[in-house]
Parts: C-alpha cells; sequence; structure tokens
C-alpha cells in the first residue's frame, strides 16, 4: 500500500487548514480584541464554532484512522527519529484534543455557551486571564503551532532533501492494491 485512505486525505488537509486557522485566529484575534469590542462577539463564535469542528471531524479522523489499512511507516535509517515521527503523529491528536477540552473548559468556565451561542445579552468577562483553562489553552497553542512548524519541515525534508515521495501518501490516487480503498 502506498496512500493513506481517500477519507484520511481529506481529513488531514481540512483539519490542517482549520487548526492553523483557529491558531491563527486565537493570536491574531481573539487575543488582540478586547472584551468589551462588539466584534469580540462574531470572532468568539466563529472561533468556538470552529474548535467544536475540528473535535468533532478529529474523532471521525482517529476512527477512520484505526479502521483503515495505512502504508508503513516510513523508514528515515534512524531509529530514534522513526520512533519520534510516530510518536509525534499521536501527539497531534493529544494537543488537539486537549486544546478543544482547555477551550471547552475556558468557555463553561466564562459563561461563553449562553453569551456567544444563546443570546443571552450578557456582557463577556473583562478577560479570561483568571481563569485555568485560559493558560493552559494558550500553552497548548504555542506547543501545536510549534508540532505543526516541525511537521511541515519534515515533510518538505522528506520531499527536497531524500525525494522519497513521503508526502504523495497523503494525497489522491491508487493506493496500490488495497482492498480497503
Amino acid at each position: 500500500m502506498k496512500r493513506y485512505h481517500p477519507a484520511l486525505v481529506v481529513l488531514h488537509w481540512l483539519l490542517a487548514l482549520m487548526i492553523i486557522g483557529g491558531l491563527i485566529m486565537g493570536s491574531q484575534v481573539l487575543a488582540e480584541t478586547p472584551n468589551d469590542d462588539p466584534s469580540k462577539l462574531m470572532s468568539l463564535r466563529m472561533h468556538m464554532g470552529m474548535g467544536i469542528a475540528i473535535l468533532v471531524l478529529m474523532i471521525i479522523r482517529l476512527g477512520v484512522r484505526l479502521r483503515t489499512a495505512k502504508p508503513p511507516h516510513a523508514d528515515i535509517g534512524n531509529g530514534l527519529l522513526n520512533l519520534g515521527a510516530k510518536a509525534a503523529h499521536w501527539v497531534f491528536y493529544l494537543l488537539v484534543f486537549a486544546m478543544c477540552a482547555s477551550g471547552i473548559a475556558m468557555a463553561k468556565m466564562a459563561g461563553l455557551p449562553a453569551i456567544v451561542f444563546g443570546g443571552s445579552g450578557e456582557a463577556l468577562p473583562a478577560n479570561f486571564d483568571d481563569l485555568g483553562p485560559r493558560a493552559a489553552h494558550g500553552l497548548i497553542a504555542l506547543l501545536l503551532g510549534l508540532l505543526i512548524v516541525a511537521h511541515v519541515l519534515a515533510g518538505l525534508y522528506h520531499h527536497y532533501g531524500r525525494k522519497d515521495g513521503l508526502l504523495a501518501r497523503m494525497w489522491f490516487g491508487d493506493r496500490g492494491g488495497d482492498s480497503n480503498a
């Protein structure tokens, strides 16, 4: 087998865009917009909605990943790097699920579901800094961002340095005779 299941390909690239978008939205828009700014409510609605969609799609992706045949792990010729690559993929799941959990906890503690989605008319809290999950959310975002950069650099290294065609595995095409296509 040469490629991942088409559902995994779609979910991989869709989630990559959504997660990067969510990280940018959180760090560049939400963090920079005061809570008393009227536009903050719409930004929170978009960010929280995307976070919920990411959680649902990640659960689906994990189920598809566990139930479909996959190509063998890439071998870079170094046992430690091979182990790190395998671990990094599972750390992505861990960090994304932790990011979603910290976001849900923060939203619940701040009463955001009623304010953002329920139209309660209440004002947003003055800030979110005093909420415990806020610190976790920020730290997880940093770790997730660093892991994404490492993942992209590793993919580019495989593509341009090793020229081993590794990136083609996460694209559409013949899966190499797999019956679970």
